[in-house]
């Protein structure tokens, strides 16, 4: 599911719900609406997916890696 992917990723990157939906889904609700049952369609989900893929890579390139 993607919304534990997401409650995971906050915790690892102490990153806010809402940066985190302005970052990655220019939408600073969407953990929100993640989390009272929104389901995105499958490129939008992709994109978050790739959104963190993409983060997380850059942080283990410069070390950031929590």
């Amino acid at each position: 599911m993607l919304i534990r992917s997401v409650e995971k990723f906050l915790r690892a990157h102490e990153i806010s719900p809402t940066k985190f939906g302005r970052l990655a889904a220019q939408d600073p609700r969407f953990v929100l609406d993640l989390r009272n049952g929104r389901e995105p369609r499958g490129a939008m989900e992709a994109r978050i997916r790739g959104f963190m893929a993409g983060y997380e890579a850059a942080a283990e390139e410069t070390g950031h890696v929590a």
